[in-house]
C-alpha cells in the first residue's frame, strides 16, 4: 500500500536568511525547518544581493523571486521594508515589482504543483498575495507587529481587514496584538495568539562556568527607531556618572546606524560604546552569558510601529542574562510576573538610567528576575511547542480547503 502523501505548504515571507548563518532575522526559517517533520515546505522569498541560489536549506525548499535588477534588491535587508523606505524613499519604486514578483512566482508554483495551504507571514504585502491566490489554496496569515501597528491610514487598514476576512485563520504573536487587531476591525474566522519560538534546550541555555562582566550592557537588534537605542545612548552618561566602568555592546545593523554613531560621538562616549555589527544566532549565547544586563529600550516610533513579541528578551533570559525592556504592549507575554520589575518608559532617559543602575547594583535580584522570566516562558515559547501548534493550524487550514474542493 503506498505511503500517504504528506501535505505541502507554501510559505510566503519577506525577511528570510539569504544563506546559511545569515545574520538577518531568521525566525520564519526556524519555523519552516521545524515544520518539515510534518509537511513538505516550500518558502517563496525575495532575492537579494549575495543570496544563495534556489535549493534546499535545512530541509526547506527555498525559491527566490527577483523584483528588480539584483543590485537594487535591497528593500528588505538591513532593517526591514518600513525602515528602509523611511531612510530611502526612492525604494518605494521597488514596491510594485516586489508585490507583483511574489504574486507571479507564487502563481507559477501553484499551477505547477499541488499545495494544500499557504502560510503568509505579514498581513502586507504577503497577505495580499495569499488573498489573491485564495481560490487555489487556503491560507493562514501571521502578523509579526510592524504590519499591524505600522502602515496606518484608511487604505492600509482596509487591506488588512480584507486579508484577515479571507483567511482560513490568522495568528498574532502577542495578546496585545490580538487586541489591536480587534480594534482595527480585523475579523478572521479564527484569531489565535501564537508567538515565534526560542531554542530553550539547545542553544539558549545558561553556562555557570562563564563569569559575567558586572558593568557590561548589551543591546541586540535591528538599528531602527522602534528599538529605542537612541534613548539608551542618551541615558548612558547618567549611568557612567555613577559607574564609570559601564560599557555598551551594540549587536545589529540597520538604517539608524550612522545617526547612532554620530550620537555616541556627540555624547563623548568614546570607547565605552562598541558597534559590533551583526552576529549569527550561534554567536549570541556567548554575548548573553557575559553581559551584566541586556537593555532593550523599545518605544512606539513616529509611524505607530512597535515591537510585536521581542524574542531577544527570551533569548537573553534563557541564558541567565538579566533584562530591562521598554514598556511597550507586547513585552508582557514574555516577561510574565517579572514585567513590573524589568520594564521602564524608555523614552524617559532619566528613568531608564535609574533602572539600569538599579539592576546593575543588585545583580542577585536581577538574576532572580531573569530566572522568573525563563520559567514563565519555558512552556510557552520553546520551538517544539510553537511549531507543533502552527502545524496543527496549518493542518486545519489544509483540511478546510479539502472540504471546499469536495
Amino acid at each position: 500500500m503506498p505511503a500517504a502523501r504528506r501535505r505541502h505548504i507554501l510559505v510566503l515571507a519577506s525577511t528570510y536568511p539569504r544563506w546559511a548563518g545569515d545574520p538577518e532575522p531568521g525566525f520564519v526559517h526556524e519555523l519552516c525547518r521545524r515544520l518539515t517533520a510534518r509537511f513538505e515546505v516550500t518558502a517563496l522569498v525575495p532575492d537579494a544581493p549575495g543570496a544563495q541560489a534556489d535549493g534546499m536549506l535545512d530541509g526547506v525548499e527555498v525559491v527566490r523571486y527577483r523584483y528588480a535588477p539584483r543590485r537594487w534588491q535591497t528593500l528588505v535587508t538591513g532593517g526591514g521594508i518600513v525602515a528602509n523606505l523611511r531612510r530611502s524613499p526612492w525604494k518605494g519604486l521597488l514596491l510594485p515589482g516586489f508585490l507583483a514578483g511574489q504574486y507571479l512566482a507564487a502563481l507559477r508554483l501553484l499551477r505547477a504543483r499541488r499545495f494544500d495551504a499557504i502560510h503568509a507571514h505579514w498581513l502586507i504585502p504577503q497577505g495580499l498575495v495569499a488573498r489573491a491566490l485564495a481560490a487555489r489554496a487556503p491560507y493562514l496569515v501571521t502578523s509579526h507587529g510592524g504590519d499591524l501597528y505600522g502602515l496606518r491610514g484608511r487604505l492600509p487598514t482596509a487591506l488588512k481587514r480584507r486579508v484577515a476576512a479571507a483567511a482560513a485563520g490568522m495568528t498574532v504573536v502577542s495578546t496585545a496584538m490580538r487586541e489591536e487587531a480587534r480594534r482595527l476591525g480585523l475579523h478572521p474566522p479564527r484569531l489565535e495568539v501564537l508567538p515565534m519560538g526560542v531554542d530553550l534546550t539547545g542553544r539558549f541555555v545558561p553556562d555557570a562556568a562563564v563569569a559575567r562582566d558586572p558593568d557590561r550592557l548589551l543591546f541586540v537588534g535591528r538599528l531602527v527607531a522602534k528599538k529605542g537605542l537612541h534613548h539608551l545612548l542618551e541615558a548612558l552618561p547618567g549611568v557612567r556618572a555613577r559607574r564609570p566602568g559601564a560599557t555598551l555592546d551594540i549587536v545589529g545593523y540597520g538604517p539608524e546606524e550612522p545617526a547612532l554613531r554620530a550620537q555616541a560621538q556627540r555624547l563623548a562616549l568614546g570607547d565605552s560604546v562598541r558597534f559590533l555589527g551583526a552576529r549569527q544566532q550561534k554567536d549570541l549565547p556567548a554575548l548573553y552569558r557575559r553581559a551584566a544586563l541586556l537593555v532593550a529600550p523599545f518605544v512606539r516610533d513616529a509611524s505607530g510601529d512597535q515591537e510585536g513579541l521581542p524574542v531577544v528578551l527570551m533569548e537573553a533570559a534563557a541564558c541567565g542574562c538579566p533584562v530591562l525592556a521598554g514598556d511597550v504592549a507586547g513585552v508582557g507575554d514574555l516577561l510574565g510576573p517579572a514585567a513590573a520589575e524589568v520594564t521602564v518608559p524608555a523614552a524617559d532617559t532619566a528613568r531608564l538610567a535609574a533602572a539600569v543602575l538599579r539592576l546593575l547594583e543588585d545583580p542577585a535580584a536581577a538574576a532572580a528576575a531573569a530566572a522568573r522570566v525563563r520559567g514563565h516562558a519555558a512552556d510557552r515559547f520553546d520551538w517544539a511547542r510553537v511549531a507543533g501548534a502552527y502545524g496543527d493550524l496549518l493542518e486545519s487550514c489544509a483540511a478546510s480547503g479539502s472540504r471546499e474542493a469536495a
